[in-house]
């Protein structure tokens, strides 16, 4: 963060993040991108499209810390720790976290079958997941589920992918994306 307050990474005033705080504007539609399951590996593609995101959340599965840093150098970034996430590089984890953004509360987690709150009484109006490597988005009882599926070394069958979120005010459009690999 500047010492004027704004964002180094951001040529606009009103942009202001500190890591951890929300993101608003009420002028713009916010892009937020989504990742999981990198296991040690962090493709070009993915760093290509996630650049120009206003804020990255990493659903888990990170396998090497500096990937946390190459994404940081794009935008700041929530990650919680995923089940091979284990060592001391990743203990200042959290497990779940609650990111606001702009009008809407994301709930991210690794693991959806850990899922321990009710969104919709939380005020949840996006899950964030990752563990399956399968993508999904999917609306249910008025909360998106996304899984971006995994952006790192291929599982079985399953597509490469990333994902994002644009949020307008308290609307949301996720939109997963497989990438060549």
């Amino acid at each position: 963060m500047a010492a004027s307050g704004r964002c180094s990474l951001c040529a606009d005033a009103r942009l202001r993040h500190p890591r951890g705080a929300p993101v608003r504007m009420s002028d713009r539609t916010l892009r937020i991108g989504l990742i999981s399951d990198t296991h040690g590996l962090l493709r070009p593609q993915a760093l290509d499209f996630l650049r120009g995101c206003d804020r990255i959340l990493h659903a888990g599965d990170i396998g090497d810390a500096t990937i946390l840093q190459a994404l940081g150098e794009l935008a700041p970034v929530t990650a919680v720790r995923g089940n091979n996430d284990l060592g001391p590089a990743y203990e200042a984890l959290p497990e779940t976290a609650f990111v606001p953004l702009g009008g809407v509360l994301a709930y991210v987690l690794h693991d959806l079958k850990r899922l321990d709150i009710d969104p919709v009484a939380a005020g949840v109006q996006v899950v964030v997941c990752g563990h399956s490597h399968k993508p999904l988005a999917e609306r249910r009882g008025g909360v998106w589920y996304v899984n971006p599926g995994s952006a790192g070394p291929r599982r079985f069958r399953l597509p490469i992918a990333v994902g994002e979120l644009r949020v307008s005010g308290d609307a949301v459009a996720p939109r997963i994306v497989e990438l060549a690999g």
